[in-house]
């Protein structure tokens, strides 16, 4: 069943179409916003070796998602060629200003290539507020899921600032990540629209790390 928000949304679409079609200038076509998951959590050392089936990662699967996301990010609104909005408030984070970073991995319904693409959180060394748009065409591996499937959950993989592989556990000196506690909140943002934090919920009005 199509909930009534989509309803509405496709409801739009062909109204702007029809407009369009009659010589209606429109800023912008189906422009829109969905929050894909929003969750707080503390991420221990203990948690990093024993997360199945990867290590130093965090699993947002099920009820952690958003339940209502579409299933095509293609039709009727463009979140394929849109742009994902990363919110980061580190709440807790160990001394010692040790950069670090989370991965943000897309697990689709359906992949090809090599099944899955991802973007890197802006680097940090302290607890604060770190934002950045991503551009859903310039990640990682972005072309190897089938959009129009949709996404079936996410993994958030917690590294330094060394590269790819540089998964936080393996370091000697662990201490300088592990025991955290962030809030991460991603955001898609559909083809030509700009993110508006006040379109989500539950988020104090700061102003971001640079």
């Amino acid at each position: 069943m199509v909930s009534a928000k989509y309803r509405y949304h496709i409801a739009t679409c062909c109204l702007i179409l029809l407009l369009t079609l009659s010589g209606i200038n429109l800023p912008t076509a189906c422009a829109d916003q969905f929050v894909l998951f929003d969750v707080t959590f503390t991420f221990t050392k203990a948690d990093a070796d024993n997360s199945k089936p990867s290590p130093s990662h965090f699993y947002v699967r099920d009820k952690l998602m958003n339940l209502e996301r579409p299933k095509d990010w293609t039709s009727p609104v463009d979140y394929r060629n849109g742009t994902a909005h990363i919110r980061l408030e580190v709440l807790e984070k160990p001394a010692g200003l040790e950069a670090t970073t989370w991965s943000v991995c897309y697990i689709p319904n359906k992949g090809q290539k090599n099944g899955y693409g991802c973007f890197n959180t802006p680097d940090y060394k302290e607890a604060g507020v770190f934002e950045q748009d991503i551009p859903m065409t310039k990640f990682w591996q972005n072309d190897s899921i089938v959009w129009d499937q949709g996404i079936k959950e996410m993994h958030l993989v917690i590294k330094d600032n060394s590269g790819g592989s540089g998964h936080a556990h393996k370091r000697p000196d662990h201490e300088k990540f592990f025991p955290t506690k962030v809030r991460m909140t991603v955001v898609q943002v559909s083809a030509g629209a700009k993110y508006d934090p006040k379109a989500v919920p539950n988020l104090p009005q700061t102003k971001p790390e640079k």
